[in-house]
């Protein structure tokens, strides 16, 4: 499928998804893959996660005229080597998603609706966040917590984050779309507000931050 969905926010950011249908080796034929990226794909085993990482390289190269360089800091985020856009990236089984703005810190994070999000309300909920929770869309809602407190977690590029305690979201009603606003407490206590947006799409909960 290739390029299913490219956004532009009033924020300079830029949203772009690729629907990965293609086999591992069409994916290769796609995309221009760096040698030490290739070298990383033979360790990955799986299968799945191999085209997972070639469908985030052919977008990659879609969004960049010339060829990138993916890296990673400690804390796991990427970056671009050769490059001073800000890039986050996320993936399902179906969906890559990469967000990427010329100069503010992004973070976003894709999840599918079709695996249970139960385990989050214990793991990373506060009190009052399973609170607020709707019975007849506890899922959804679920997710939308889970991927705008992921999200937020690649935005801040912290190692060692305690979701249900350091970071918490406001209560909403879960929607097809709608905007967010979340605390995040560091650990020596000091507090930043940040407002979130999150979109339902193809069975798919997107969420994302700009700056």
């Amino acid at each position: 499928m290739g390029l299913f969905y490219s956004r532009q926010l009033e924020n300079g950011a830029t949203i772009s998804l690729w629907d990965i249908t293609e086999s591992e080796e069409e994916l290769m034929k796609l995309c221009s893959v760096p040698k030490e990226e290739l070298d990383e794909l033979r360790l990955i085993k799986n299968s799945a996660r191999r085209r997972e990482r070639l469908a985030v390289r052919a977008l990659l190269n879609v969004l960049f005229d010339g060829k990138v360089y993916l890296g990673h800091h400690d804390n796991g985020r990427p970056f671009l080597q050769n490059s001073l856009t800000e890039i986050s990236i996320s993936h399902t089984s179906r969906f890559v998603s990469i967000l990427t703005h010329p100069e503010e810190s992004v973070g976003i994070d894709i999840e599918s609706l079709e695996r249970s999000f139960s385990a989050v309300e214990k793991k990373a909920l506060s009190n009052q966040e399973r609170e607020a929770l709707s019975e007849r869309q506890r899922n959804t809602h679920l997710a939308i917590y889970w991927s705008a407190k992921e999200a937020l977690f690649k935005r801040m590029s912290l190692t060692d984050v305690d979701f249900a305690n350091q970071m918490f979201i406001k209560r909403f009603t879960p929607k097809e779309s709608g905007d967010l606003y979340a605390l995040f407490t560091d650990k020596e206590g000091e507090q930043q507000e940040f407002e979130l947006s999150y979109e339902i799409l193809e069975n798919h909960v997107m969420a994302w931050i700009v700056g």
